[in-house]
This record gives C-alpha cells, structure tokens and sequence, in this order.
C-alpha cells in the first residue's frame, strides 16, 4: 500500500492537539514534500529521517514522497514528529503493516543513527492519547512522565529498529511500568522554626485555609521570607487532577524540570523579572511565572522594585485565575490560578516604624516608594499585614507555637467545609456565591457597611472582606459569619490596627 496514516501529537500551550502524517508514495522522480504547515525544525526532519532509516537498514522508497501534517491550519514545530514521520514512511513502502499503527501516536525526535531521543511536553500528549483510547509510542527518557497519566499503556523505545521490529509482531515489547521517579517529594520547611510572629502565622493560617493573597510589610530581617516559604505546607495536598495540571505545565516549559511532583510549586521570581517572564510569551509562547506557580504559591518579595508595569498584568490572573497570550495567528491560554504572597518594605530604607529609629527617608521618598505600587493591584489582595521585629537573641529558642502539621490540619478542615458547602475554596466565591453564603444578620451589615466607608473601601475590598470572614468562622467551626470575624478581617485592610 502505498498511503500509510499514523498519528502524533502537537504542542500549543498546556495542549496537545491531534496531528495526523499522511505519507503518500507516488511514481516520478525522487523527491520529498512536506506539507501541512510546518516550522524550521519540522521541515528539517525529511534529513533526519531519510538517515535513521538508511541508517537502521531500512530501504528508503526511491520514489515521490508527499507528507501530510493534517490539520493544515494547525503550526508544527520542534523534532517530535521524526518518529512519526518515518513509520508513515515505512508503513507506505510496507516495511511496516499499516494496520499495526493506527492504534498508537508517536512522539520522538530522530537521531541520524536511528535512535530516538526525548521531546518536551510528553505529558498533556499522554493525556490527550489516553482519552483518545491509543497506545502511546514515546521515548525511552520520556516513558516515566508519560507514565503519570494513569490508564494510558505506554510503550518506551530506545531506536527506530526496536519500533519496527514491535510493530511487525518480531519482537514485541512489553508496557512500561512507572517506577515513581518523579514522586520524590521533599519535606516543607516547619512552620514552629519561625520565632515569635504570632501575628504573621495566623495571617498564614487564614490565607492557606481559603486560598487568600498575603502581602506582608516590615523592615529587613523579620522573617517575611521565612514565613512565606511555609505557606506550601499548610496547604492542602492536591488531587489528582490538580497535579496532573500541574505537572503538564511544567512539562511544556523548557527550563522547569519536573520533579518532586505532586506537591505544590513555589515560584520565587527576582524583581529584575520582565512581563513575559512573568505571564509568559515568546514567538512560541512559554509558560511564565504566574503558571509554572498554578496550583501553588508565588512569592513576589521586595514588590516595590518590580517594574510597575510587571505588576500590572498580574490584575487579570488573580481575577480569572488564566493568562490569555495573544499572536498574530492565534491565542494561547495558560491557566495561572496561583496564590500571590508578596513582601515589602515599609519605605526605601526599610526601616519606618522600626524601634531603632534608623529610618531618614523624607515623607515624599516614602510616598513615591509606595506609589510604585497602584490601588487596583493592592485591592486585589486580601490579607495585608505589618511585620514587626521581634527578640535578637541568638540562643536557639525551643520550637513555638504550632507546627506545620497541627496548622495543616486546620486548614484542611476548613478547606473540606468550604468544599462541602460551595464547591470552592472562599476566595474564589462569585457574587452569587457571597450572597448565599456569607449572609450577616442587619445588625452586622449595617456595621460593616458603615466601617467600609469610613475607612474609604471599594466594593471589590469589602466583598474580600467578607470572603476572609468566611474563612475565619470556618477556621473556628461556626456555621454563621459573627461581628467578630468581620473585625479581624477588617484588621487585614490597609490602614487598619
């Protein structure tokens, strides 16, 4: 037979759409055409594969040679269609029965020896295969990512021989079996390490318990980095699902290795970070920051000094929890539904209101430091709290307070309530959803509506207000919202205590 199909898979964004090779041998003289919309790399595959055949002791069809990468519209890059490409090839010239691939999509780039080396994005491919109800053919170093996708049968090749001889029936070769190299998790740092901050952990615990953004002020050296590291732990592990989400971002980006998967990311950029590298981009566009942190927490410390237009971008992913990335041809859209803890110093010194009175900085130096940051972005964020210096005593002080597991499991109980009742955790309630659920009596309405305007807040901060009451009476197991609840969330406000 002289037309063979067999199928692969392409990579745009944290997706993997169908792609179809339609090889197709004709009479006339020998040549190669690749159609179908291909990019650089993909076009220079036709020399890759002409040697792994030749080079496999394959016979290469004399003969003209049209490929076609179906859907037409739809870009290809990168080598994860040589495999692909040259079983349509053998299986056109019948070295290889057409009929044994149509179960199977291929990824794997060629080596000029036949062998086949790895690809990026082997996960959302696995994924995609497995609901298509296909083998998935991959290579050798991508079989234990590909493995994560429970329920897909993986088959692991090291050279195009070893695909040949398993697909003609000579040498079949066995499923992989996942050896759970990339379940190493690593243990989260303990909460009980931080010294004093009593204040700062249950600001912690109430962030963690309804998926809250955290921005902690104070001067350098009171622990504002120490605390937000511990937030991962607090959180609750994550399901299936969610790690799976989680590890295909990380598959698709070429500088994140994935690792200690499923726990949680915690992406720390520099302030010096650009806005592509936080939100994404590129002609291929990659995941950002606010990505590769789904699921998990991103620690944005000395704010101030990012460039004000970085922070910008980050007011439509903490509202919608995605980044739309626009191209000329197309849109690429990365889900971003991250938890923001920041960090900051009160003034350019850092040392406003410090007890050592070492700050110098003139009203306006602290106004125009402050003003870096815009009132929108600063609305966003539910939970804003001043860190204050604690005891300099160099003994080791004994462990105090609770640890990361005793504080775990309360926000586990509260993350279960809000799941119970809502679907969601609190942060994320719509306006529907606070109607419903976080009704007050008239009496604490007409109180926090009459505090909201005194301290000058907008709708969105006082709907965040309620949402952190929510969470404080889940925290403490009650059923309704007290005046109570609503004077510690107004505690969380700028400007207030």
């Amino acid at each position: 037979m002289s037309l063979a199909i067999v199928h692969s898979r392409a990579q745009i964004g944290v997706e993997a759409p169908a792609v179809t090779i339609e090889a197709h041998l004709a009479n006339g003289l020998p040549a190669l055409t690749l159609v179908g919309l291909p990019e650089a790399a993909v076009k220079e595959s036709k020399d890759r594969v002409r040697s792994a055949i030749l080079n496999s002791a394959f016979d290469y069809p004399n003969r003209r040679i049209t490929l076609n990468l179906a859907p037409a519209d739809l870009p290809k890059d990168g080598g994860r269609f040589d495999l692909a490409i040259a079983l349509g090839i053998l299986a056109a010239s019948g070295q290889v029965p057409c009929a044994s691939v149509a179960d199977y999509e291929c990824l794997g780039e060629l080596a000029l020896s036949g062998a086949v080396r790895p690809v990026q994005g082997v996960l959302p491919a696995a994924l995609a295969a497995r609901d298509a109800g296909r083998t998935l053919l991959v290579p050798q170093a991508n079989a234990e990512e590909a493995s994560l996708a429970s329920g897909l049968k993986v088959i692991a090749v090291e050279h195009l021989l070893q695909v040949a001889a398993h697909l003609n029936g000579s040498t079949p070769l066995q499923p992989y079996v996942a050896q759970g190299l990339l379940r190493q998790t690593l243990p989260y740092p303990d909460l009980a390490e931080v010294q004093g901050q009593l204040a700062a952990k249950r600001a912690l615990l109430v962030a963690a318990a309804g998926s809250h953004n955290l921005l902690l002020s104070g001067p350098p050296g009171t622990g504002k980095t120490l605390l937000a590291s511990r937030l991962p732990g607090l959180l609750p592990p994550l399901d299936e699902s969610e790690a799976l989400q989680v590890a295909a971002i990380h598959s698709v980006a070429s500088h994140a290795p994935l690792q200690h998967w499923p726990q949680r990311p915690f992406r720390t950029p520099h302030h010096s970070a650009s806005g592509p590298a936080l939100v994404g981009g590129g002609s291929r566009p990659q995941p950002g920051e606010i990505t590769l942190a789904h699921m998990g927490v991103l620690f944005l410390d000395e704010l101030p000094e990012f460039d004000r237009k970085v922070l910008e971008v980050l007011r439509e992913p903490l509202e919608s929890g995605h980044i739309v990335i626009a191209r000329a041809r197309d849109k690429v859209r990365f889900p971003a539904r991250f938890q923001l803890v920041a960090a900051m110093n009160p003034c350019p010194c850092g040392y406003l209101g410090d007890p050592s009175n070492r700050c110098r900085c003139a009203p306006e130096q602290i106004q125009r430091y402050r003003g870096r940051l815009s009132g929108p972005l600063l609305d966003r964020i539910d939970l804003h709290l001043t860190v204050a210096r604690e005891s300099t005593a160099l003994e080791v002080a004994p462990q105090d307070g609770e640890n990361t597991a005793q504080a775990a499991a309360k926000v586990a109980m509260a993350r279960d309530r809000q799941l119970q009742r809502q679907g969601v955790a609190n942060a994320f309630l719509d306006l529907p959803g606070l109607r419903q659920h976080c009704a007050l009596q008239a009496t604490d309405r007409q109180w926090l509506e009459n505090a909201c305007e005194r301290l000058g807040l907008s709708l969105r901060a006082a709907h965040r207000v309620l949402k952190v009451a929510r969470t404080l009476a889940d925290l403490a197991q009650e059923p309704q919202i007290s005046r109570a609840h609503l004077a510690e969330a107004l505690q969380y406000r700028p400007g207030v205590g």
